[in-house]
């Protein structure tokens, strides 16, 4: 029994501190894998077959109760095998949910199901009106090692967030710490859902608290503790994971009749320079990793900037509806870099796209480390009156080998300013006042050119790359008026 779960505020409640004292103990001892509780008759299943199964919805914790919120349990099967544990926190006392088959409708299979039968829960999800007041959507999910996703509203899934990334790009096998168990706390207001966790692996132990508030942005602020067991020096801070497949800044994308494929078309950096910076994503040939260095991010994210059903042409996947993952640090998360991985793939249902904020330096075992951080599902970056890019495309040059790339840069607030500068002199336009500072690792470069676009509105800049024998081009891209900066920098690595 944890006694004592208040309120969420400036010093960590009863039940966060529960958690920690249990993740500092238990990175005392060695790690023991969780156990599975599957009956045979959801082993071996398809997706299909899971996707069947559903939680009954007068089962659920405070149906009867105007709480705002909520609260279904997923069996474990399928891919997720391992059961957590669920205590639901109420009155400053928790109590274990025991995970019974009568919870279930088993659908097809409910006959080869005992209603007595053994199972555990794989997960949890949590329902809200974030799109009518009077229907509860789904809009977040904790289910399978440390990962979790949201939606803001009017979203659909798309991209993933997980606890910790642990040797993505390291000599080692990548390890997949997971959540053991979640402690839900009973509401208190209809705008705000707490969440407790306790996190476990091989190398390292956490305790993680989530203050969910959901609606048009899904926010959640996110305290942590980590404890290592070994030394960690390839670690991932608020690791995002999404899909990039194909789009027209791809020309080595597969043959498909969608003009883009992908949960995620840029990664989006705040630097502690106060520089925005543009990175459009890739599906490589090769396993690619990118390491942006910082000294205290003000943020990052993988972002969905597509926002049309023409861009997409697919009446079932609504990529057009996927959210961005935005995280914005909320302490001095000192030096470091936000590493971006990019995996080669064929396929859209495989996540191929990491992102994460990696310290400069290991973490210890032995030691204790906070770090805070607040994760929107949004629709895009936090707003700026620089210009945004819009559209990255790529062509054939002027001549053979040559490469001509066309950047869309678009924001309204921007434009505005621009043209008020503009109406000084009466027939100039926007985009006589910007200055385009592009620059190449290797290879000749040709342009820039700028160019108004009325019909975003917004500016574009025309180059050409004769990469020559370069195997690598890193592009950078940037526009100012009269030394001010007055955009995101562009980047674009060139694989041949």
């Amino acid at each position: 029994v944890t006694r004592g779960a208040g309120r969420v505020g400036g010093s960590r409640n009863a039940t966060a501190h529960h958690v920690h004292r249990l993740a500092r103990n238990l990175a005392r001892r060695k790690f023991v894998a969780p156990a599975t509780q599957v009956p045979a008759a959801l082993r071996d299943i398809s997706y299909d077959q899971y996707r069947q199964i559903s939680f009954r919805p007068e089962k659920a914790p405070w149906t009867q109760d105007d709480l705002g919120f909520e609260l279904q349990l997923f069996p474990s099967g399928y891919l997720f095998p391992e059961a957590v544990s669920v205590f639901l926190v109420e009155g400053g006392r928790s109590r274990r949910l025991a995970a019974d088959a009568s919870l279930f409708d088993f659908g097809p299979l409910a006959a080869e199901v005992p209603r007595g039968a053994v199972i555990g829960f794989s997960g949890f999800r949590i329902h809200a009106p974030i799109n009518r007041r009077d229907h509860y959507d789904e809009f977040l999910v904790f289910q399978g090692a440390s990962y979790f996703r949201g939606v803001g509203r009017d979203h659909r899934y798309g991209l993933s967030a997980r606890a910790l990334a642990v040797d993505t790009t390291g000599e080692d096998a990548e390890e997949f710490p997971v959540f053991r168990s979640f402690w839900i706390e009973r509401p208190e207001t209809p705008e705000a859902i707490t969440v407790h966790a306790l996190l476990d692996g091989p190398s390292v132990t956490g305790a993680f608290t989530f203050v969910i508030r959901p609606g048009r942005e899904t926010l959640m602020d996110v305290a942590s503790a980590l404890f290592p067991r070994r030394d960690l020096a390839t670690v991932g801070i608020a690791p995002l994971t999404s899909m990039f497949l194909k789009a027209a800044h791809d020309p080595e994308g597969p043959l498909d009749f969608r003009p883009s494929v992908h949960d995620s078309d840029g990664l989006a950096i705040w630097n502690g320079r106060d520089e925005r910076l543009w990175r459009p994503l890739l599906s490589p040939s090769t396993f690619q990793v990118s390491a942006f260095v910082d000294d205290n991010p003000r943020g990052f994210g993988l972002i969905q900037r597509e926002r049309r059903f023409e861009d997409y042409q697919d009446l079932e996947a609504f990529y057009e509806l996927r959210p961005s993952g935005w995280v914005t640090p909320g302490e001095t998360w000192g030096a470091g870099s936000v590493e971006l991985v990019e995996i080669p793939t064929a396929v859209e249902y495989e996540d191929n796209i990491v992102a994460y904020w990696r310290p400069e330096k290991p973490l210890r075992a032995g030691r204790a480390y906070p770090f805070t951080y607040r994760l929107a599902w949004c629709n895009d970056v936090p707003a700026s009156n620089r210009l945004s890019v819009h559209d990255t495309r790529i062509g054939a040059g002027s001549r053979p080998g040559v490469l001509r790339f066309v950047v869309d840069f678009a924001d309204k607030r921007a434009m505005d300013r621009l043209a008020d500068s503009a109406a000084i002199l009466r027939d100039a336009p926007p985009t006589a006042f910007l200055e385009p500072d592009l620059s190449a690792s290797g290879g000749t470069l040709a342009g820039p050119y700028v160019q108004f676009n009325p019909h975003l509105p917004g500016t574009r800049v025309v180059f050409e790359l004769d990469p020559g024998e370069e195997r690598v081009v890193e592009l950078r891209l940037a526009l100012s008026a009269q030394g001010e900066p007055m955009s995101e920098t562009w980047l674009y690595r060139w694989v041949a």
